[in-house]
């Protein structure tokens, strides 16, 4: 993956606001509902949004310029391993280390401290062959972590993922409908290798959701801000708005206030056997530029309501 600030298009001097501003930019150029069937706008369109999902966090985006994480936010080693053993970074992000130079370090430790190999304070710590590490609670392989990026609408419908692991091997995730955030994928049987024939460890995948230029997710329910014209709100209508599923065709109430919130029944995230609602409320919106023939038409039909609107809501 190329420098997160080039994807983004900024500079690494530029503000927080910068940074969102050029991603909504690209995510309303790329999104998929402008871009059907464009494999390769879809590719750019997740590198963007996995790209803000660093820089869009400022904690996220003070390790990335540290150095402490790569490209896709998974951590960097930093020196040698534990014990001074010897440690890779693996084309996941994840850190490996040497077994067979780990096993040799106890024998040498248990050697200088006066103990066989095989005892612990004259006690057998393994089976045969007097594995130092059979029974001694780390008889299962490490644990390794992994960190994947996906984009919003695919945390609410799932789908598949691969995944590189440290050890070279490809393996096919799947991402279940309505994942959190932060919620990690465990892979039995995918970590380390175990010591003296004890099983492998397991893969640990973080599943970071990259956030959306307008969709918002509130457990199950999403909620979506959607700019009406002053025509549509006064006179109503039909429609098209995007969910993360499709498009659908809502009416618009005559006479409809900013503020006003329609709910769409079950349209939001399925989870287990719950199912969310997707709530649109809606935002007049007036016209950038004056029309005069607006303001003489408002002039005309002016009511002075606006005094009495504020009296009613305790504003006056």
């Amino acid at each position: 993956m190329n420098d997160l600030y080039k994807i983004l298009g900024v500079e690494k001097k530029a503000s927080q606001a910068e940074v969102k501003k050029a991603y909504r930019e690209l995510a309303k150029k790329l999104h998929p509902d402008r871009n059907k069937d464009d494999v390769k706008v879809a590719d750019r369109f997740k590198e963007v949004s996995a790209a803000y999902s660093i820089l869009g966090d400022e904690k996220q985006r003070a390790r990335y310029d540290r150095g402490e994480i790569d490209e896709s936010g998974a951590e960097r080693p930093m020196g040698g391993g534990p014990f001074g053993f010897k440690s890779s970074q693996s084309a996941g992000g994840s850190t490996t280390f040497d077994f067979d130079e780990a096993e040799d370090l106890f024998t040498d430790f248990f050697r200088f401290t006066g103990r066989r190999r095989g005892t612990a304070g004259g006690k057998k710590t393994g089976g045969k062959g007097g594995n130092p590490f059979k029974g001694s609670g780390r008889d299962k392989g490490l644990d390794i972590s992994y960190q994947i990026t996906i984009g919003f609408e695919e945390s609410i419908t799932g789908g598949k993922r691969r995944l590189h692991l440290n050890d070279g091997r490809d393996v096919d995730i799947k991402i279940p409908e309505g994942i959190k955030n932060g919620q990690v994928i465990r892979l039995a049987g995918q970590g380390g290798p175990g010591f003296g024939g004890a099983p492998k460890g397991d893969a640990l995948v973080e599943v970071r959701v990259s956030p959306h230029p307008y969709f918002k997710r509130d457990g199950n329910d999403i909620h979506l801000e959607l700019p009406i014209s002053l025509d549509e709100a006064i006179l109503g209508g039909d429609i098209d708005v995007p969910t993360p599923k499709g498009r659908l065709t809502i009416r618009i109430p005559k006479n409809s206030s900013t503020g006003k919130r329609l709910r769409l029944k079950e349209k939001g995230v399925k989870r287990g056997g719950e199912t969310g609602h997707m709530y649109v409320s809606l935002k007049v919106m007036l016209p950038e530029e004056r029309d005069p023939k607006l303001e003489a038409l408002i002039k005309d039909w002016a009511k002075g309501d606006g005094p009495k609107l504020r009296r009613k809501a305790g504003l006056s």
